[in-house]
């Protein structure tokens, strides 16, 4: 049987208070949230956005999913985890301070914020796993620890996966920071010294001193880097190259098998909701926004493969193209392929609109 993907449609630039409330009316009419019980912990897991992005889920609609979850006299905290990158979010008090900013204060939310992954990142729990890549992913502790999960996505183009959505939140998103090196490792950049001008950007923000600046140039030193692509996000001349040919199966695979590993422990104790609004080329880690679709619409499964696959074939119907021709131009659908093959979920769904 084809699992579900409801399917809220929205206008462009629609109110994000009616869209929330056309949600949580849907999700309470059909009881969605049945698998949630008194005094269960439940870790809702989202994206604050970095400095200066405006893509990410608002907090109004964090509240109204809050509220509804109080009805059940259950205990919903919001959760994410450190980045690896230097910035607003490598850590959890700057990570607390950048959501403050963007207005996810427990006075707007009506929940306070746990770090799922501590302090500096590394607080993590092993999951088994039977993968084709690994046997083992180390996920957010306190994501593993939480009776139930629920997994709030801003669906964008990603430079490394193709598109990010549940997938991506759950397998990049969900772990700690040896899950994210993990998954990292293989994407190695170098810097296209024609195009290099000095400037010292990427140097400044390589998170392991990685990045050398010799005779006026950048230069990476590969055994360091750790490839989290960072370079790529601050150069601003086009001078940090990637071979995608090496790197875009890998990471894809990886991030499929680290998702596993989060839901594993928890059947029948997930709901993914994925919105397509604000629609940018680029994740909301970036902190710059270029939007590449209307509005489309707020996706509701319990299938992490379905929602994703959904929401492709979505944005395929608004605009005309698939994600690559709007966004990245890399293959993106081996995630889907990788995760129905190791039993996350299946591509073959029925969209109910609501």
């Amino acid at each position: 049987m084809k699992n579900k993907v409801y399917y809220i449609k929205v206008e462009d630039n629609e109110n994000d208070e009616i869209i929330s409330e056309k949600l949580v009316k849907f999700l309470e009419e059909n009881d969605l949230l049945s698998f949630i019980k008194p005094k269960d912990l439940i870790a809702i897991k989202t994206h604050f956005g970095e400095k200066n992005s405006i893509g990410y889920v608002r907090p109004i609609v964090l509240k109204k999913i809050g509220d509804l979850i109080n009805t059940k006299r259950a205990k919903p905290f919001l959760t994410e985890t450190s980045t690896l990158y230097r910035g607003n979010r490598s850590n959890a008090v700057d990570h607390i301070h950048q959501a403050y900013t963007h207005g996810f204060t427990y006075e707007n939310t009506g929940m306070p914020i746990i770090m799922a992954d501590g302090l500096f990142g590394d607080e993590e729990t092993k999951v088994d796993i039977n993968g084709e890549l690994y046997k083992e992913v180390f996920v957010a502790s306190q994501i593993e620890k939480a009776q139930s999960l629920i997994v709030i996505t801003h669906f964008t183009g990603h430079m490394l996966t193709g598109f990010g959505a549940t997938l991506k939140n759950l397998g990049m998103g969900c772990v700690s920071r040896k899950g994210k090196l993990i998954q990292h490792s293989t994407a190695k950049p170098s810097i296209k010294t024609s195009k290099c001008t000095g400037c010292g950007e990427c140097f400044k923000w390589c998170p392991k001193d990685a990045i050398t600046m010799n005779a006026g140039k950048a230069s990476i030193k590969n055994s360091i880097c750790i490839g989290c692509g960072e370079c790529l996000a601050v150069c601003k001349y086009d001078a940090v190259g990637y071979n995608w040919s090496e790197t875009y199966e890998n990471i894809q695979k990886k991030v499929a098998e680290h998702a596993l590993g989060v839901i594993k422990n928890k059947p029948g104790k997930v709901l993914f909701i994925t919105f397509m609004n604000r629609i940018s080329k680029e994740c909301d880690c970036m902190g710059k926004y270029e939007k590449i679709s209307p509005d489309i619409g707020v996706l509701i499964s319990t299938d992490p493969i379905a929602i994703d696959k959904a929401s492709l074939d979505l944005f395929l119907k608004k605009t005309g193209v698939n994600i690559d021709k709007k966004a990245f131009n890399i293959p993106y659908k081996i995630q889907i392929e990788h995760g129905e093959k190791i039993g996350l979920g299946s591509s073959e769904y029925e969209l109910i609109e609501i």
